[in-house]
């Protein structure tokens, strides 16, 4: 590859007084021309955790396979294993929203022409991205998507990851009793106003999130990734409500 095709560094905006523009949280327009920093100021540890699923991702990957990212946005996570592995590796980047396709295929133009990226629509729901790979991501993609359709997708990642190959799930999710909830859950909106964001702020996006972001527990996240034939689990990173594991072939 040449060095322009590895450039991977989009601009970054700042997320704060972004307010939702509907009643139901949407990753439209305005949502990607901020959405980078709005996940460093909205989840904790944003830079641990990525560092850790990055560093996982590499040591599982292999050449000659496809790196899969599920809810894929402006193509964060794919940027350091592309920077790693280079056109040894095919990377295929999936998303439902619109507006993070754009940006994804902006910042990927160079290496979607050489072949070396896929940048590709897909509902999760109906459809699942075709491959042979030895890691798929799904960074807090499928808290988005509906629980009726959550072991399916992972029974459908674990289908296409060759023998040794892992599925790394990060998702959002609850406590197993109430109370605890909600004390997670008021550490975790005091992290948010800690980072900047009003009151105001906080507010609207977690009710625009209602019924849209629907977190499991983090023991019903582990039977699935279980049941769904992965031969090892492991949970790697945790803070507070935010939880991330490694699922092996």
């Amino acid at each position: 590859m040449t060095e322009r095709q590895a450039r991977v560094e989009p601009k970054r905006a700042s997320s704060l007084g972004h307010m939702p523009k509907k009643a139901r949280w949407e990753f439209d327009e305005s949502v990607a021309d901020v959405f980078d920093d709005m996940l460093r100021r909205s989840i904790p540890q944003y830079e641990v955790m990525r560092a850790a699923v990055n560093e996982i991702a590499r040591r599982l990957a292999k050449p000659g396979t496809d790196i899969i990212d599920l809810g894929c946005s402006r193509g964060e996570t794919l940027a350091p294993l592309i920077k790693e592995f280079g056109d040894r590796c095919h990377y295929v980047a999936c998303d439902v929203s619109q507006p993070m396709l754009e940006v994804c295929r902006e910042r990927y133009s160079d290496l979607i022409k050489a072949g070396v990226v896929d940048v590709r629509e897909c509902d999760l729901r109906r459809d699942f991205p075709p491959g042979r790979a030895s890691v798929i991501l799904s960074v807090l993609t499928l808290q988005f998507t509906p629980i009726e359709y959550r072991r399916r997708i992972i029974e459908a990642a674990r289908a296409q990851i060759v023998d040794g190959g892992a599925f790394i799930l990060v998702e959002k999710v609850f406590g197993r009793s109430a109370s605890l909830d909600r004390m997670l859950e008021e550490v975790y909106l005091k992290f948010k106003a800690d980072n900047g964001y009003s009151e105001e702020e906080i507010a609207r996006k977690k009710l625009s999130l209602e019924g849209v972001l629907v977190p499991l527990d983090a023991g019903q996240n582990y039977t699935m990734l279980k049941e769904s034939g992965f031969r090892s689990v492991e949970c790697f990173w945790r803070w507070m409500n935010f939880a991330a594991w490694v699922a092996v072939t």
